[in-house]
């Protein structure tokens, strides 16, 4: 016998191409399943969190790889592409040994983008 067969909602994927703002806020609607409180939420706690961690990384210290991977997650997460992709940077500069400096004002630059237009969305 030939199990039932059950149609599943298409739910697009993450763009191919870059997107030119910091925050893609239809990959944000589907992760919080369309719920605008919801959306809030997870941005201010990203927001925190990046500031967290960055200061945590601004030293270097042994774990900073393991940080930027953290924060790369949540990056993705919201839909904070170039977020994840600095942090991503970060990480392979650790694990290298070369560049790391760069590659750390590079993940700062981009949070602060992200963050701006955080505080944009969230603003009273």
């Amino acid at each position: 016998m030939t199990p039932e067969l059950q149609r599943m909602n298409w739910m697009p994927s993450p763009p191919l191409a870059p997107i030119d703002r910091p925050l893609d806020l239809e990959h944000l609607s589907r992760m919080t399943l369309g719920d605008a409180e919801l959306e809030q939420e997870v941005l201010a706690m990203f927001a925190e969190q990046a500031v967290r961690l960055l200061a945590a990384m601004a030293a270097m210290p042994a774990e900073t790889g393991a940080l930027a991977h953290k924060l790369k997650g949540s990056a993705r997460g919201i839909g904070a592409f170039a977020v994840a992709d600095a942090a991503a940077s970060l990480e392979t500069a650790v694990r290298t040994g070369h560049g790391r400096p760069h590659a750390f004002a590079a993940l700062k630059d981009a949070v602060t983008e992200a963050r701006a237009a955080i505080a944009a969305i969230l603003k009273p």
